[in-house]
């Protein structure tokens, strides 16, 4: 359907691809990966309409092809008035309403023969969406969602993550031959998650969509596009195999690398000992064999495999703090409430002590946003913060933190550092290297503005952070990065998150919204929970094993035990073909 052939593109400040090539074809559901502002959204603007962007190589796209689009950030019409059901059956509404009229039409006019064509036309066009039956595929797809209660309801009623997944099922039903999805997954809640993974695995057509969620490209995908430093890497297969054989990959690398390095010292000592002899023996012969010694070191360096796929570098996260607390409460909420249009959270109450790591977890449109913005501004009645608390915040609204008309330089001079030589050196730790510094905000990717307020929080050396949806936009290195920050950090933690494997490896205990109020989980409870409504019974027992596996060979590698990582991958194998 789609083929990229050694396709190049940049622009004026960037280069973006370099010879990369890949194909889309019937039947693959194919996850595109790669670090944040690596040129992911722009090759699919490129794919989308090819006639806007000069670049070098082909692009295929075969004629009769039609490609479906899911926004990262949809746009809704909130003047107009249309049901979830309408909105859905917009294509199918539209048609049939020719049909009818065209039907009217024909009662009174003469010119027949023109109308039989359009109403062929338009017949044919119904039969193309598999119109005959919308209704029923409308509902279908609603069930499989668990959304059948929004059918009625008007589109601007619905939150941001129920629009999204209804802006997907119209593209699904509107059956193009290849549907484009950009981050789909973006802030909706574990429910909606396993909502979205349901209308992905049910669908007949090709699918590319951009994701970092793990939830997602651990039950989602048959085939992996991993862009990366310019370079594009395909797998055929899940992103757990090709997990596997990154691995495979990187114990073979390494293995390589001792016995190349071994190689390399033991010719350094001949050429020494050459040089050594050579000052005293100037014979042509001596001199021919040191230059051909260096001329051998010099070609195993070269023959060196460098992967970039294998070892990609994690931004360094940190979250240092000026002045750590005793154990002590720093945040205390009392009888707290909060209304708009209605009632969202009633008699809320909940302390967090000054190392306590604590998840917010509730469906979207709960109040959560709001409780974590009031205990920020701190001027609600309910709310008592810790005088002692220095309290850093991070907005799932970016532009709350971020000023989209600044560069990165202005951005940290603005936060208090002193030149622009300081600010060069501490964001690099988060990926910021080059010209990118001079760029405006506006003009980054939602996971690099993500990553510069993960900087600001680190730069600002709290005691008590504030983080929602701190994984949102961010790639999977960053995710983990961010994972190992939060669980070395002294001070206190309050996060809403749905990325259940944040929650998991980071968190104490959870704070579940339920019945508009909060009450306290355990983590082990909360694991539980997830894993009844949404894995197979088994399946957080496999997970740990595999973990623990996986753990067992990063140690291995690291004593270059080669043999016993060998060993081990086999196992890691049997536990993943489990999962």
């Amino acid at each position: 359907m789609i083929k990229v052939d050694n396709l190049s593109f940049s622009f004026p400040q960037k280069e973006l691809y370099n010879d990369i090539s890949f194909t889309l074809e019937e039947a693959q559901h194919c996850a595109f990966i790669g670090a944040s502002g690596n040129g992911k959204s722009t090759l699919i603007d490129i794919l989308m309409d090819p006639e806007r962007y000069m670049f070098e190589g082909k692009l295929e796209i075969d004629p009769d092809c039609k490609i479906g689009y899911v926004s990262q950030f949809p746009q809704l019409d909130k003047t107009k008035e249309t049901t979830v059901f309408e909105y859905i059956g917009e294509p199918f509404i539209k048609l049939q309403n020719e049909i009818t009229s065209i039907c009217a039409e024909m009662e009174t006019s003469s010119d027949i023969d023109s109308l039989l064509e359009k109403y062929q036309l338009a017949l044919d066009a119904l039969d193309a969406i598999g119109g005959d039956d919308f209704e029923s595929k409308i509902n279908k797809k609603l069930n499989l969602a668990n959304l059948m209660k929004l059918k009625d309801l008007n589109v601007s009623d619905l939150s941001g993550g129920e629009f999204k997944l209804i802006q997907v099922m119209k593209e699904m039903l509107s059956s193009p031959d290849v549907i484009i999805m950009d981050e789909p997954d973006v802030f909706l809640d574990f429910d909606n998650l396993n909502a979205l993974k349901n209308l992905i695995n049910s669908h007949k057509g090709i699918l590319l969509v951009v994701t970092h969620n793990r939830y997602l490209l651990n039950h989602c995908f048959n085939k992996i596009i991993h862009l990366e430093n310019m370079e594009i890497q395909e797998f055929d297969g899940r992103y757990i195999e090709y997990n596997f054989s990154l691995l495979q990959t990187k114990i073979e690398l390494q293995e390589i690398a001792v016995a190349e390095q071994e190689e390399i010292e033991r010719y350094d000592s001949i050429i020494d000992n050459l040089r050594a002899i050579a000052t005293h023996n100037s014979e042509a012969s001596r001199g021919r064999a040191l230059k051909a010694r260096v001329r051998f070191q010099e070609r195993l360096e070269a023959r060196r495999i460098k992967a970039p796929f294998v070892d990609i570098k994690q931004p360094n996260i940190s979250f240092d703090m000026d002045n750590e607390m005793e154990d002590t409460t720093v945040i205390n909420v009392s009888n707290y409430s909060v209304a708009f249009d209605e009632l969202l959270l009633d008699n809320v109450n909940f302390e967090i002590k000054s190392t306590d790591k604590v998840a917010i977890i509730g469906s979207n449109g709960t109040g959560k946003t709001t409780l974590l913005r009031d205990i920020f501004k701190n001027n609600h009645d309910s709310i008592e913060i810790n005088a002692d608390a220095k309290v850093a915040y991070l907005s799932q609204v970016q532009g709350e933190v971020l000023n989209d008309s600044n560069t990165i330089l202005e951005e940290f001079i603005d936060a208090g550092f002193k030149t622009y030589d300081e600010v060069r050196s501490y964001i690099s730790n988060y990926g910021f290297e080059g010209e990118i510094v001079n760029q405006k905000i506006g003009s980054l990717s939602g996971g690099e503005k993500n990553m510069l307020q993960l900087a600001k929080v680190s730069a600002s050396k709290a005691n008590v952070l504030l983080l929602d949806e701190p994984t949102s936009h961010l790639d999977t290195y960053a995710q983990i990065a961010l994972e190992k920050a939060i669980e070395n950090y002294k001070g206190a933690i309050l996060m809403i998150s749905h990325d259940f494997y944040s929650v998991a490896n980071g968190m104490d205990y959870v704070l579940i919204i339920d019945d508009k109020t909060i009450r306290k989980m355990t983590m082990r409870k909360f694991r539980q929970m997830i894993y009844a409504s949404h894995f197979d019974k088994d399946y957080l027992e496999m997970e740990q094993n595999k973990k623990l596996v996986e753990m067992k060979i990063e140690m291995a590698l690291k004593n270059t035990d080669f043999e016993l990582a060998k060993v081990l991958v086999e196992e890691l194998e049997e536990l993943i073909k489990l999962l």
